[in-house]
């Protein structure tokens, strides 16, 4: 039986700075999103959906040279999640009207760092969510089995809004994800005094070091999947026609530098969900203004990124409470026409959960913020424990507080 969600717990979407925990654990699902939303409801909506198509396939597997063994239980698979990571915490937490969501919602360089040191010397290793599901021709969804080196515990990681959206500009976090004079993928950053450089300034840099260092964190040659929205652009470049065709001078350059980052990240083990074009809440917004985001998200973002299978919601912010999916739901019936076979939500509660569904899998993620470090340092939470020591990951830069809420 696949873990389920507190029945108590509906998966509703929230605010930038609000969090809603279970009434009856205490815990519950965490919902919530570090962007700002685009929520552009007109009556329009995009052409005939495309027949699904099978899961894309991932980077080739490097040959393991490990005993591996095969996991018992694919829905006992967990998967945390972070935002971009805040490198300057002056500027991010200098008590700005944004400052207060910087904390609640992203982690440090450092809180990063340590965290994947703990989550190593634990035994985790990264998976991807492709290495748990395989897709029929028909679209049916089913489990698949996932080795892993003996002694280990498989674990996905994913990462929120890659756009460096423009309210982040100037408050301490990288411009933009580049490639460096080798073509290898690295972090664009201005420091406070206008420098430019490039080098480790978020997680894409750092795990990529991390994993050549560490290389049998990653014995598939997984990384992490990025959800990727689109409405201020991708990877930090102002690619959207809609948002940037009359401001933007560089837009095709732009366009094309970002498909050649993109290109470079897939080829080192990253890969890329669908975060909707505007941020969209899922659960809120009606079929119509799903199908015309979705449209949007396929004209502007999909060009760059390639095709994907995944959809991760913004907020955690579902379609449904923990039943299952089933046509009769017509948005669940309209991405899995549009060829999404794997949906993510938000919930803390758990360690991990996984619904296979005939045709879908819906995994939870945990977040891991400042939201989530407090409720673990102050014992509300006692989910992240099992992965790092909260304790010695939060970064002494945060205020006594930790989270800004």
């Amino acid at each position: 039986m696949p873990l389920a969600p507190d029945p108590g717990v509906l998966l509703v979407p929230l605010s930038r700075r609000t969090i809603l925990l279970s009434s009856s654990a205490g815990l519950g699902a965490v919902l919530l999103g570090a962007c700002s939303s685009q929520q552009e409801e007109t009556g329009s909506t995009t052409a005939e959906s495309p027949t699904p198509e099978a899961t894309p396939t991932p980077t080739p597997e490097p040959t393991p040279t490990y005993e591996m063994t095969v996991w018992e239980d694919n829905t006992t698979v967990p998967h945390l999640f972070f935002h971009s990571l805040v490198v300057d915490t002056d500027r991010a937490f200098d008590g700005d009207e944004d400052a207060a969501g910087y904390l609640d919602y992203m982690a440090t360089m450092d809180e990063f760092e340590t965290f994947l040191q703990h989550v190593y010397d634990r035994g985790y290793v990264l998976v991807s969510p492709h290495d748990i599901y395989d897709v029929a021709p028909g679209g049916a969804v089913v489990s698949k089995p996932l080795e892993v080196p003996v002694g280990k515990t498989p674990l996905v990681l994913s990462f929120d809004d890659l756009s460096y959206y423009e309210y982040m500009e100037g408050d301490g976090f990288a411009d933009n994800v580049a490639l460096d004079d080798d073509d290898q993928v690295t972090t664009t950053y201005t420091d406070a005094a206008g420098k430019t450089e490039q080098g480790e300034f978020d997680y894409v840099p750092v795990l990529d070091r991390f994993v050549a260092d560490h290389p049998d964190f990653s014995p598939h040659g997984r990384k992490g999947v990025i959800a990727m929205t689109g409405y201020n652009g991708v990877l930090g470049y102002r690619t959207s026609d809609l948002g940037y065709r009359d401001e933007n001078p560089d837009l095709e350059q732009d366009k094309q530098t970002a498909t050649e980052v993109a290109d470079a990240m897939k080829a080192d083990g990253w890969e890329f969900s669908c975060h909707t074009w505007g941020h969209l809440n899922c659960t809120e917004m009606p079929v119509g203004t799903l199908q015309e985001d979705m449209g949007k998200w396929k004209a502007e973002v999909e060009p760059i990124i390639g095709k994907t299978d995944l959809l991760i919601y913004p907020f955690g912010a579902d379609i449904a409470g923990p039943e299952p999916y089933t046509d009769a739901n017509p948005k669940f019936a309209f991405f899995k026409a549009e060829g999404f076979n794997s949906f993510f939500n938000v919930d803390a509660s758990t360690p991990a959960w996984n619904q296979y569904g005939d045709r879908y899998l819906r995994q939870a993620r945990i977040n891991v913020d400042g939201i989530s470090l407090k409720a673990a340092i102050e014992g509300k939470n006692d989910v992240l424990h099992g992965f790092f020591d909260p304790h010695a990951v939060v970064d002494p830069a945060r205020p006594a507080s930790i989270a800004g809420s």
